[in-house]
């Protein structure tokens, strides 16, 4: 039984309890249920179709869910959209840069959303840039960035306004090698920092032994724990097919 400390960790993480939605009459989630405390880094595992879109789109209120109970850092998401989601940083699969702005633009465009005072902007900006080794990009057009990084200032916009929780689906998709690493080691820094993380992927290459591991497959939640002791023996890979593998 998990003390009360321990609870009110927590509680300022991810909680996501008995989270059901439907398309008609398929399920794409059926009672989901997890946590995610500050400081840790959560792979949240999937092959496609699996829900975790589905998810995502739950977590970030692009869908609203008919049951089941979602809490960012202390606020009800249904309650309180508005905490809930400041408290929120969010890294999408499709990107949504404005290409015709230059990064400072895009960046201060972001945070006069999230209410971020004028004064105050500048100084976020660089801070976020210089996080992510951006910072000498500030005043180039997106649209010359290449795709890491494209995906690297995604990033430090989404730190732009100090959230508790950080959401990234499917980061490095169409990223080459070194550009994938270097977005997975930033954000497992993060973690370590005190950052509550949910990184949404299907590639075992990005999860460590030491991360907190779900698998979702068909909407349900097959495999929870810590990656290294999950997998025993094997590779995260090949576990990871035996879990999710479809009989004939």
């Amino acid at each position: 039984m998990p003390d009360a400390q321990s609870l009110e960790e927590t509680r300022q993480g991810l909680i996501v309890r008995d989270l059901s939605f439907h398309y008609g009459p398929k399920t794409a989630l059926d009672a989901v249920s997890f946590d995610v405390a500050p400081g840790t880094f959560c792979a949240l595992l999937g092959p496609n179709g699996a829900g975790k879109s589905t998810l995502v789109s739950l977590l970030t209120r692009l869908l609203v869910a008919p049951e089941g109970v979602i809490s960012v850092a202390g606020h009800n998401l249904l309650q309180s959209p508005g905490k809930a989601l400041g408290d929120l940083g969010v890294v999408f699969q499709q990107p949504t840069l404005d290409l015709g702005l230059t990064v400072r633009q895009n960046m201060a465009y972001f945070a006069a959303l999230h209410g971020v005072s004028r004064r105050a902007v500048p100084a976020r900006i660089d801070a976020a840039l210089d996080r992510l080794g951006m910072r000498d990009r500030a005043g180039e057009k997106v649209r010359a960035l290449n795709g890491g990084h494209r995906r690297r200032m995604e990033l430090a916009r989404a730190l732009l306004h100090d959230p508790k929780v950080l959401l990234l689906d499917e980061p490095t998709v169409g990223l080459d090698a070194a550009a994938r690493q270097s977005i997975t080691d930033h954000v497992h820094d993060l973690a370590q920092q005190g950052l509550c993380v949910l990184w949404a992927t299907h590639l075992t290459d990005e999860v460590r032994d030491t991360d907190q591991l779900l698998v979702l497959h068909q909407g349900q939640i097959l495999a929870r724990g810590q990656a290294g002791e999950l997998r025993s023996a094997d590779t995260l890979s090949n576990w990871f097919l035996s879990q999710t593998e479809v009989p004939a």
